[in-house]
């Protein structure tokens, strides 16, 4: 898988030793479709560097980024197989990274810090921080050498989530129960989405439409909002859609392609959602036995991917929600999914990001919507439900 790629972004010569490495996973593993036909999708490698659990990944064609509770985030060439950068010096867990191809930037997420990166430099220098309140530092902020730090700063908070906006010149990151707008031209904040949740915001997605970005919002306190972008994005905007019926727990991910959008809940439960409508079209309910920590789509394909804590990967299809296969993908819970246009990619609590390629998706998808090759297969373990009427009455669980 790594040899067939080829990187067009060529980061600095760097070769340190203890570099962490893509390597052939030993105990191969399948996912198999529920018929119990044998399915094309295989874990091939494994990224092994990180010292403690992988809670975010992020892939490009060439590229593979990768955080984690030891403080750092790593760069991997697909390539090669190769770490090739590391970002070190973060005050604790690096919760997101997120890579901008037009820029050359690396963002990473601790604490109420975003460290922002240029990859085509030296990886040890943090060229900008930006902060939860809206403060922007020149380099990074000075903490005391290798000391995790647990106390924020008086005024910031936890910055949950970042996603990039689809001009390349903007950057969106979840403080609280508000998301902070931030230009990347002059790395300074100049705009909120707020007024809509009740609880913390946990996750972003971003799509374009019609030259505005459209920013999804999922929170602890059961509800997605949609909140619609213009060009200037300055001042504050108020959420335009609210989709209901909300989840019986927090959002933990989402994942948005053109008009259709799948959400995953620490109540188990999947929703798929049309953005054209802003309705509920589908509801799996107990998709997983734990909560579903990653969604993501196959490029090319009529599937979505979804992880959950349980260490469990599915494969769903995207028109009806039936689940086409799983695979005990992890030990450990899987804290994040990813895709690029050959594989997909795992990143577990077992400190390990997991290579899955799935070069005849296509012929699988085919085989799903053709009815083959077991056309009197029904789903048995996922209950399907219909949208339920805004009036009904739902019990919640506590914010936690």
């Amino acid at each position: 898988m790594c040899s067939r790629l080829t990187s067009n972004t060529q980061p600095p010569s760097l070769n340190p030793p203890n570099r962490g490495n893509i390597v052939p996973n030993p105990n191969t593993g399948k996912i198999t479709m529920t018929s119990g036909k044998p399915a094309p999708v295989t874990c091939t490698h494994m990224a092994e560097g990180h010292s403690k659990a992988v809670l975010s990944v992020f892939a490009t064609d060439d590229l593979l980024f990768t955080s984690s509770k030891d403080r750092t985030a790593k760069a991997w060439d697909l390539q090669t197989g190769k770490e090739v950068m590391s970002f070190a010096g973060h005050p604790n867990n690096v919760l997101s990274v997120k890579y901008n191809e037009l820029l050359n930037l690396v963002f990473t997420v601790s604490q109420s810090y975003i460290n922002v990166w240029d990859y085509r430099m030296n990886a040890t220098q943090c060229i900008k921080t930006l902060s939860s309140s809206g403060l922007t530092h020149d380099g990074p902020v000075n903490f005391q050498s290798g000391i995790r730090q647990s106390e924020l700063p008086p005024g910031e908070h936890n910055i949950n989530d970042i996603a990039l906006g689809c001009d390349g010149y903007t950057l969106y990151s979840a403080t609280g129960s508000m998301v902070r707008v931030w230009d990347l031209t002059t790395f300074s904040a100049i705009g909120k989405l707020n007024g809509g949740h009740q609880a913390a915001v946990m996750v972003l997605a971003v799509e374009q439409q019609k030259d505005n970005d459209v920013v999804i919002t999922g929170s602890k306190d059961h509800y997605i909002k949609i909140f619609e972008v213009t060009d200037d994005k300055a001042g504050v905007l108020t959420p335009k859609y609210n989709l209901e019926p909300p989840h019986y727990d927090g959002i933990q991910s989402l994942a948005i392609k053109e008009n259709i959008l799948f959400s995953g809940s620490r109540d188990t439960c999947i929703k798929k959602w049309d953005l054209k409508t802003h309705h509920l079209k589908q509801s799996i309910n107990q998709a997983h036995k734990d909560w579903i920590c990653g969604l993501s789509f196959i490029p090319d394909s009529n599937i979505v991917l979804s992880g959950c804590r349980g260490g469990y990967l599915k494969l769903w299809n995207v028109d009806n929600c039936h689940c086409m296969g799983e695979v005990k993908a992890h030990t450990s819970p899987i804290n994040a999914v990813a895709t690029n246009g050959s594989a997909i990619f795992t990143a577990s609590n077992d400190s390990a990001v997991k290579i899955w390629q799935f070069n005849r998706i296509q012929t699988l998808t085919t085989l799903w919507e053709s009815g083959g090759p077991n056309p009197d297969w029904k789903p048995r373990t996922h209950q399907l439900s219909s949208p339920k009427s805004k009036s009904e009455n739902y019990i919640y669980k506590r914010y936690r």
